[in-house]
């Protein structure tokens, strides 16, 4: 029972807060790719995994926000094929995008927590089953060790309640204990939403000099 109502890219290449228009991504779109060494990110200490937290949204549902376990495979496919309307599919990956390949599949779920965070959120049906309604990732990049490309994805149904702004901010915290400095995305020029949702968060954009409808938005961590 689902709880509504109650070439494939790299994990972090794009983002999609909803199928209104919020949309984010890495630059031009492009798959992000694999670490080419050993994450060498620096560190404030050493980070904690990111733990486990309940929130409440604005409609009165509950989350657990958590991180994402290799387990989660079959919860990461049903949230792209079945709780994500085809425009926000299209928005996440630019692409006609149906259910997500093997491989993309475990570099979502099969994570090291340092290189590669991922945090999902998620809640309960009314049959007990556990659904994932969110999910919200970077990846260190390999050209600056301070840096790391972001992405969001939240259901449909659930958007608009806080949700992503949320994730987004224990991402971005996380990021900071971690020792980044920065998280950096794209968004098309014209998705106010998400660029109103980035400025509200302290997001800085410049114009992508590679492509005339894309915004570089970067937040410091």
């Amino acid at each position: 029972m689902s709880p509504a109502g109650g070439t494939a890219p790299h994990p972090a290449a794009l983002v999609s807060i909803g199928g209104d228009g919020l949309a984010l991504g890495t630059r031009h779109g492009l798959p992000m790719p694999r670490p080419r060494r050993p994450c060498e990110q620096p560190r404030r200490g050493e980070a904690l995994l990111p733990g486990h937290e309940t929130h409440g949204l604005r409609d009165g549902r509950t989350v657990t926000v958590r991180p994402v376990h290799a387990d989660d495979a079959a919860a990461e496919q049903r949230l792209v094929s079945a709780l994500l309307s085809p425009r926000s599919r299209l928005l996440r990956f630019h692409g006609a995008v149906k259910q997500l390949p093997p491989g993309l599949l475990r570099d979502m779920t099969q994570v090291d927590q340092r290189c590669h965070v991922a945090i999902v959120a998620e809640t309960r049906a009314d049959d007990g089953a556990a659904w994932l309604v969110g999910d919200a990732r970077y990846v260190v990049s390999d050209d600056d060790p301070l840096a790391a490309e972001f992405a969001i994805a939240v259901a449909d149904d659930w958007q608009r309640l806080g949700l992503g702004r949320r994730l987004l901010q224990r991402l971005a915290a996380h990021a900071g204990r971690a020792g980044l400095r920065r998280l950096d995305g794209s968004v098309l020029a014209g998705n106010e939403p998400m660029l109103a949702l980035l400025r509200q968060l302290g997001a800085t954009m410049r114009l992508d000099p590679a492509s005339a409808d894309t915004v570089i938005a970067t937040l410091g961590v």
